[in-house]
């Protein structure tokens, strides 16, 4: 009993010393460093605003890059930060009009019920384009614009439907200062920014490669501010910094980091060797062959090339892309790829993706120079988007860029979801923490949900 009674004692002598000894952890200071929040604006294409599975909406434009930087900012003096918000109501809309995607069940042509990309309406909310927002929402902190490149940023009435069909952006028109004449540019520089983000190029590239090569054109590398990368990035930095703003430049990533190039492969015409002996003779080559080469089992599809004198035909080569535009029903019950050829537009050649990597890498190298030389964080998204490519881990989570799995990408195979802005957000914090000497905390990334499973 005495040895239980010190037993007692003991414990509870052990309980008040933890009691009156609790640690304190006192949590280091946010600073902002050499930089100035107060007045944050962010110019960029549709990465910028929100924009996620294949639309323009509400809940993609409040996990944007820039609005959970902002968040950040305001631990240190950060001010508001204005976006040109969709109704939260509204289904949002996107650049051809349609509603954004949302992961479903569908049947195909074959009558086999999957989990796939669907719309979530059966059309966008294209009276977004005819209302104005800035009256009610704006200036506009956000100034990221769906389609932008870097060679319009600079273009006044970019928004003005007088323009004509093709000759405006509708996504500036619905928050420009004054349709008729503002610029992108010209509505940052309102704001009088302090500091600024610019994350923009993706589209002067983008666009030619999304269409398989097929229309638009890559922007010049080099040429005057309107005309060339070089000259319009060296214009928009300058106007940015005309008041003393200091700022951020992400480079741009390479296309093989994004699903919509990469998730269909090459290789994905599956036959049984019957097939590929009717597939075989159907492309006699005149010397008892076939300028075919199928066999059973996995084989390359079938692709317009005008260079091939004649059929204007051939196998996709390995290395090349066949684009997450392609109709797969049209694979599966149509013989698209086999016996009829992908169209042109929904493929990227050797000879297109050299030109496009080329453009990319002259572009990143102006990007590069334009940071050093105006004292800019150089955000590298391109080498954030190369790790992610081959999986990276962010607390304990697995995450990387293949199609719906990865975690990273919305459904339309080109824009982050919210997971993967609040990374790439991370990586904009790291570089300015760097440059400026600031201390903001990152974004706790995993308060942010991926694709949605039903």
């Amino acid at each position: 009993m005495k040895s239980n009674y010190y037993k007692v004692l003991f414990f509870a002598a052990f309980a008040s010393i933890l009691a009156t000894c609790k640690p304190e952890l006192t949590l280091p200071s946010v600073s902002k460093g050499s930089m100035d929040p107060s007045r944050y604006v962010a110019v960029g294409n549709s990465i910028t605003s929100g924009y996620a599975d294949g639309a323009l909406y509400y809940k993609g434009q409040m996990v944007s890059y820039p609005n959970l930087l902002s968040a950040q900012f305001k631990l240190a003096g950060g001010g508001n930060f204005s976006q040109p918000l969709m109704p939260a109501s509204s289904v949002g809309v996107g650049a051809s009009g349609a509603a954004p995607f949302m992961l479903g069940y569908s049947t195909d042509c074959l009558g086999v019920t999957s989990l796939m990309p669907v719309p979530v309406a059966a059309s966008g909310d294209v009276s977004a384009f005819s209302s104005s927002v800035f009256a009610s929402q704006g200036p506009f902190n956000n100034m990221g614009v769906p389609g932008a490149k870097a060679i319009t940023v600079l273009a006044p009435g970019y928004g003005n439907p007088a323009a004509g069909p093709g000759n405006y952006n509708p996504f500036f028109t619905r928050m420009a200062s004054t349709p008729s004449t503002a610029s992108i540019l010209s509505d940052a520089v309102a704001i009088n920014p302090t500091f600024f983000s610019l994350f923009i190029g993706n589209n002067d590239v983008l666009a030619y490669a999304m269409n398989g090569g097929a229309s638009d054109a890559i922007t010049p590398p080099t040429g005057a501010a309107g005309v060339g990368f070089d000259g319009s990035i060296n214009a928009i930095v300058a106007a940015l910094k005309a008041n003393g703003a200091k700022g951020a430049i992400a480079n741009i990533p390479d296309i093989t980091a994004l699903p919509y190039f990469t998730t269909i492969p090459w290789n994905g015409l599956t036959l049984r060797q019957g097939q590929a002996d009717t597939l075989n003779n159907f492309m006699p080559n005149g010397t008892g062959g076939s300028l075919y080469n199928f066999q059973a089992g996995n084989n390359a599809f079938v692709i317009e090339d005008s260079t091939v004198p004649f059929i204007y035909k051939r196998q996709i080569k390995q290395g090349e892309f066949i684009l997450l535009n392609t109709p797969l029903d049209q694979i599966k019950c149509h013989y698209l790829g086999s016996l009829t050829p992908i169209p042109n537009k929904n493929v990227l050649t050797l000879a297109e993706i050299a030109k496009i990597e080329a453009a990319i890498s002259s572009y990143n190298s102006t990007i590069q120079s334009v940071a050093a030389s105006n004292g800019l964080a150089l955000v590298d998204v391109n080498g954030f988007m190369s790790r992610a490519s081959k999986g990276i881990i962010y607390n304990g989570v697995a995450i990387n860029t293949a199609f719906v799995t990865g975690g990273a990408f919305s459904l339309d195979g080109i824009h982050l979801n919210p997971i993967g802005n609040a990374l790439l957000a991370n990586e904009f914090i790291k570089s300015i923490n760097t440059t400026f000497g600031s201390t903001f905390p990152q974004v706790d990334a995993t308060k942010y949900r991926g694709v949605i499973f039903p």
